[in-house]
C-alpha cells in the first residue's frame, strides 16, 4: 500500500503567508521576535521556519494515512531564503520512500515524505523532510 506511493507527488497548492497566522503561530510557540510580529520594528516580516506546517501540500494519490496512531518520526527544513509575510506560496508533497523494521513494538513502516514550496515562478523558497512511523497496531487496523 505504502511502497506503491513511492515517487508519487501532488499537485501544488497556493498557500498565503498571512500576517496574523504568523503572529499566531510565533506566539503559540512562544518565539514572539519582532521579525515575526512587529511591521514597525523591521523592514519587512518573515514567518518562523516551522511555520510551513501549517499549509496546505494537496492529497497524494493512493497515499492513504489514518487520522489516528502515527508517530512523527523527524524533520528537518532547508531554507533557500526567508518566507515573507503577504506571500503566495506553491506547496506540494512527495513520498520519498517507504521501508519496514522490526522492533520492541513489532513490525514499524517508515514513510519519508518531502515537502516543497515554491514562489511564484516556481523558484524553491524551502523544503521539509518528514519521517512519519506506522506502527504494527495502526497497520493491522489498516489491514496492511
Amino acid at each position: 500500500m505504502f511502497k506503491e506511493a513511492v515517487g508519487k507527488k501532488s499537485r501544488p497548492v497556493k498557500n498565503v503567508v498571512e500576517r496574523g497566522a504568523v503572529k499566531k503561530f510565533a506566539e503559540a510557540i512562544g518565539d514572539p521576535h519582532p521579525l515575526f510580529i512587529d511591521e514597525e520594528a523591521v523592514q519587512r516580516n518573515i514567518a518562523p521556519p516551522t511555520f510551513p506546517r501549517v499549509f496546505e501540500y494537496g492529497g497524494i494519490e493512493g497515499l492513504h494515512l489514518p487520522e489516528k496512531g502515527l508517530i512523527h518520526g523527524e524533520q528537518h527544513y532547508h531554507y533557500n531564503r526567508p518566507l515573507y509575510v503577504g506571500e503566495e506560496v506553491f506547496c506540494y508533497a512527495r513520498v520519498d520512500d517507504y521501508y519496514e523494521r522490526s522492533g520492541r513494538s513489532g513490525d514499524m513502516g517508515f514513510l519519508k515524505v518531502k515537502r516543497y514550496g515554491e514562489d511564484i515562478d516556481g523558484r524553491l523558497i524551502f523544503s521539509e523532510e518528514q519521517v512519519v512511523i506506522i506502527t504494527e497496531a495502526v497497520r493491522k487496523g489498516m489491514n496492511v
